[in-house]
């Protein structure tokens, strides 16, 4: 499928308009235009643009809000409760990890737990918010059931992912953004639109056969979790993936297992709403507040120095430290453009005649 490639100014200005089309404030549509297009500049293709008519087919059905009253439900000095009153959690997840950070300016470490949110793209931009502080930046959410826990036919958990962002001295920051299932749903869509088959140890069919079906969730398959088989660890990344809901949502009150709101607008809400929204979990962590930040640097480029400094293995031409593929492909798309497939360009191009507005 072909691609064609746009600036970074250029996606940015037609997804804020875009927010602002259906209500967002001026500051909402910056602030959710940034945390979209960062999946885009850091090569996750699946959480970007590719889903903007996403967020606007949630807003046609009622389930975004784009006039949010944000407030915290309950504090203490070193944690908080956030209600998102509905709104786009691109927005929500930024104003909660400012909260996480204020609080481990004064005390040492903040968390915040938040309810009654949507969708808030990828984790790396909201935990990465902390490195200019001084500060290690945590970032999950629950999400969409379309996940069969360890033995199960069923779809219990979303591919709840886990962000971890820790500053450095001269070495760039390591980030670690992972998925707790073998691969993100973003990633089989990507498939869908190359009519390319998902590899195996990604999905299960109905009965929980291993499949290569990129279209298997749509004939009541389901993704697996990270390791995708027992012998390969599954049993972890549905470990994984069941902490990010008690985080995200058991001590927030979203929505947790198969009753959180599904990303498509098309598929039927669950029947029952234990709790509120989708659930996501902030935390900030003041260097500082453990030892010396100098110190901690010095170590801490060291520590990503000797990694790389391993050996690799035949074929390989060096070993990655997490963040390094993300920040690669960014300095490469703010030079040279975003690319996007044609079945994606075509989509945006669609919400642009919806809207009046230009690509």
């Amino acid at each position: 499928m072909s691609e064609k490639k746009f600036s970074y100014q250029q996606l940015f200005d037609f997804t804020s308009s875009v927010f602002k089309a259906i209500g967002c404030s001026d500051e909402h549509s910056v602030t959710a235009a940034e945390a979209l297009l960062s999946a885009d500049l850091r090569g996750i293709d699946s959480h970007g643009v590719a889903r903007l008519s996403g967020y606007v087919r949630l807003w046609d059905v009622k389930r975004v809000n784009p006039t949010p009253n944000i407030k915290i439900i309950h504090e203490t000095p070193s944690t908080a409760v956030i209600d998102g009153d509905s709104g786009l959690g691109l927005v929500i997840a930024p104003f909660a990890m400012k909260v996480a950070i204020e609080k481990a300016k004064q005390v040492g470490t903040g968390w915040v737990s938040v309810q009654n949110s949507n969708h808030f793209g990828i984790a790396a931009h909201h935990a990465m918010m902390a490195l200019e502080h001084e500060m290690i930046g945590v970032a999950m959410t629950n999400a969409s059931p379309l996940v069969a826990p360890t033995f199960s036919v069923d779809k219990m958990l979303g591919t709840n992912p886990i962000c971890v962002a820790a500053p450095a001295g001269n070495e760039p920051a390591f980030v670690a953004d992972l998925a707790t299932t073998t691969a993100a749903n973003g990633k089989l869509e990507i498939l869908q639109r190359k009519n390319i088959e998902a590899p195996i140890g990604w999905v299960q069919d109905a009965e929980g056969k291993s499949s290569t079906d990129a279209n298997i969730l749509k004939k009541g398959g389901a993704l697996l979790p990270l390791g995708g088989d027992r012998e390969h660890g599954s049993h972890k990344g549905y470990s994984l993936g069941a902490i990010v809901d008690l985080f995200s949502a058991l001590l927030s009150g979203a929505n947790y297992a198969p009753w959180v709101p599904p990303f498509p607008a098309y598929v039927p809400m669950p029947s029952q709403q234990p709790g509120k929204g989708i659930g996501h979990f902030l935390g900030a962590m003041r260097v500082d507040a453990f030892r010396p930040a100098a110190e901690y640097k010095e170590h801490m480029d060291n520590w990503i120095g000797g990694f790389r400094k391993a050996k690799p293995m035949p074929g390989q031409e060096k070993v990655l430290v997490p963040g390094d593929p993300e920040r690669e492909f960014e300095a490469k798309r703010v030079k040279n453009g975003i690319p996007l497939l044609e079945a994606v360009v075509n989509d945006l191009k669609e919400l642009g005649n919806r809207f009046s507005l230009t690509l």
